[in-house]
């Protein structure tokens, strides 16, 4: 149960290392922050792994823009929201970002 979230570089094809990540969840319409982490040199968010989600909508915003201003670069998109439907909260979902400073893809797939 939980969320593997992991930013990737397309840059330098690399893990995205010390970017900003939000967890909001949809409540009443309106959307509420569960959780604030920094991706690890993996670009990885570990401790969202154990994290209960319930069912529903959530959503996470990487901040790309303070990552690659710090690369020299300049980003189209200042942060990159990926918004998902929690069908099963006893399965571990994976949600995979590839960064770059004028495009983004995102994959969601489950480990169970």
């Amino acid at each position: 149960m939980g969320l593997d979230v992991q930013a990737l570089d397309s840059v330098y094809g690399r893990p995205a290392a010390s970017v900003d990540v939000r967890l909001d969840r949809a409540d009443n319409g309106q959307w509420v922050v569960d959780a604030r982490a920094v991706t690890d040199h993996e670009g990885r968010v570990k401790e969202w792994r154990g994290h209960k989600l319930d069912r529903g909508l959530y959503r996470i915003v990487f901040g790309s823009d303070r990552y690659f201003v710090g690369l020299g670069l300049s980003a189209a998109y200042p942060e990159i929201v990926v918004v998902f439907r929690m069908i099963d909260e006893a399965c571990t979902y994976q949600i995979q970002v590839l960064l770059s400073p004028h495009s983004y893809s995102a994959y969601f797939g489950s480990f169970n």
